[in-house]
């Protein structure tokens, strides 16, 4: 019964020919998208390489130089693009792509792709998540609105009753008819990004096992999508009623959902304006040591506790340049005063995320789309893992360049420049981005949450099929 059912439903679905023209559509536009995302990967990366290489000959060439005007300086670290971007590109496109690095400064991500954008970029771009996350489930509503409407309207529903059809075999087949055309779609779309990535070289380590768990995650979203068309189309009596209620559903789980999730974490814990943080930073400064004022309260306190830790009278006697590591202290010390103010941000943005996640509930939409971010690297985590990472890195660099002028200097000596080859010593900006397992681990709730929205539309679409 279940084959009959299915093979019956798909030479339907396909005899209509608005059924052919719509996945003729969705395979063009995903066909599109992709050679899109393709050539859009490719430039960036080669980009990255080409940033990445060029910036740090600059930072190996500066020839002799004092170690300080170096710190100040600076040098950049730059954000890969990640192989899944191809097929999520998440935030990167609003969240910068480098950051200087530089003495007594964090600074934010800049360079976004957003920022270069014209107006019309704000009704969206043709991307392969766009085709996945809201064409393909508008495709499921026109395949599968009329599926139980069709038999009342045509009168063959009590012809299956009187036949004694089974009803979970009837529903089965008739869900399987609408799942095949999307599972293939979906799986041509990730088999061709996977050759793809695959076949790209130098532009980061590609992964089969994230693109078919991200593959999975969005079958599950389409198999929710199915289930609650399948449970609209068993509950009303006219096709017409069945349409305008599933696109109804859609635009509240796609469109609306987020929004208002959005709003709601942004009115509960907002983030401080840019003023607001620069201001809050630039007093937690002021309060504390000073790497270039040997004047100030703190200054002395320091000098002080160093004269007594290594037993002499005097800086001179230190076996190192004071004034170096003076300046090291407050690098440190402004360091803390970064964290303390990023830290805060963290936890705003992890209250967010918590609201988001409460929320899912109302929409299989949201932890699909946070799912697929995670497993693609382009979600906040990822940037925040990153801008950390590059933080780390900002503090060490000023510890090899005051730890090089504390060395070779005495205190009070002026004028010294390291030598041409003294740059090249600074380990270059690596990062590496979490591991799927990690990935995983950090999304359970999201996973949770879009598997209880798959058991709960499958209980509910097998108890309301049972009383047609």
């Amino acid at each position: 019964m279940i084959s009959k059912t299915f093979f019956k439903e798909t030479k339907e679905l396909f005899r209509e020919g608005r059924v052919r023209i719509s996945l003729i559509i969705v395979l063009l536009l995903l066909g599109v998208s992709v050679w899109i995302s393709t050539r859009q990967f490719q430039n960036v990366n080669a980009q990255y390489a080409m940033a990445k290489t060029s910036e740090r000959d600059v930072w190996d060439n500066q020839g002799e130089k004092n170690p300080h005007s170096a710190a100040h300086y600076g040098t950049y670290a730059f954000k890969p693009k990640y192989p899944l971007s191809l097929v999520d590109q998440g935030v990167d496109k609003y969240a910068g792509t480098s950051i200087f690095l530089e003495a007594h400064k964090r600074n934010e991500a800049q360079f976004s792709a957003a920022a270069d954008q014209t107006g019309l970029a704000r009704f969206g771009d043709l991307t392969p998540d766009f085709i996945l996350l809201f064409i393909l489930p508008l495709l499921i509503i026109l395949l599968g609105y009329n599926s139980f409407t069709k038999e009342r309207e045509m009168g063959t529903l009590t012809l299956l009753k009187s036949q004694g059809v089974s009803n979970w075999k009837w529903l089965l087949g008739k869900w399987s008819a609408l799942f095949m055309p999307v599972l293939i779609i979906t799986l041509t779309l990730f088999l061709i990004a996977g050759i793809l990535l695959d076949n790209l070289q130098d532009f980061g380590v590609f992964n089969w096992n994230s693109l078919g768990v991200m593959f999975l995650v969005y079958m599950v979203y389409y198999a929710v999508f199915i289930n609650i068309i399948l449970l609209i189309s068993s509950l009303v009596k006219k096709s017409g009623i069945a349409l305008v209620a599933s696109l109804c559903i859609w635009i509240l789980a796609c469109l609306a959902a987020p929004k208002a999730a959005s709003n709601i974490a942004e009115n509960k814990y907002p983030y401080p304006t840019r003023q607001e943080f620069a201001a809050n930073v630039l007093q937690d400064k002021k309060e504390g040591l000073d790497g270039h004022d040997p004047w100030s309260k703190e200054a002395k306190q320091l000098e002080k506790q160093v004269l007594q830790e290594y037993g002499v009278d005097s800086l001179h006697q230190l076996p190192f340049n004071f004034n170096a590591y003076r300046m090291q202290k407050g690098e440190e010390h402004e360091a803390e005063i970064y964290f303390k103010h990023y830290n805060y941000l963290k936890e705003q943005y992890s209250n967010q995320s918590n609201i988001y996640r409460s929320l899912a509930s109302i929409s299989p939409y949201l932890p699909t789309r946070f799912l697929s971010m995670a497993i693609a690297h382009t979600d906040y985590d990822t940037h925040w893992d990153f801008a950390d990472a590059a933080e780390t890195y900002r503090i060490a660099t000023q510890e090899f360049l005051n730890g090089n002028t504390a060395k070779n200097t005495q205190y009070g000596e002026r004028g010294y420049k390291a030598s041409a080859d003294f740059w090249k010593q600074l380990p270059a900006f690596q990062y590496d981005p979490p591991e799927l397992g990690s990935v995983l681990n950090r999304n359970t709730s999201n996973m949770v949450v879009l598997a209880t929205w798959l058991f709960a539309t499958f209980g509910l679409l097998f108890f309301t099929t049972k009383t047609l």
